[in-house]
């Protein structure tokens, strides 16, 4: 992933499939969970704040579903 955090962040768990990196992260000093989405294949990047932590996996999971309307 090409994108800079602001701050630093811990990553809990990551995958790869089909050239789409998904990181599932938390910023200790934000107190603050993400998941954080980069495609290698069309250089699109995004991250998903998770505000309610009970669907971090389902974020993790399913990030395009909760990929924020720009």
């Amino acid at each position: 992933m090409t994108a800079m955090l602001l701050t630093p962040a811990t990553e809990l768990d990551h995958r790869v499939s089909d050239g789409i990196h998904v990181q599932l992260m938390w910023s200790a000093e934000e107190d603050r969970v993400f998941v954080a989405v980069a495609d290698t294949r069309t250089g699109d990047e995004f991250t998903v704040d998770v505000a309610d932590r009970s669907r971090a996996l389902d974020v993790f999971r399913h990030p395009y579903a909760y990929r924020p309307v720009t």
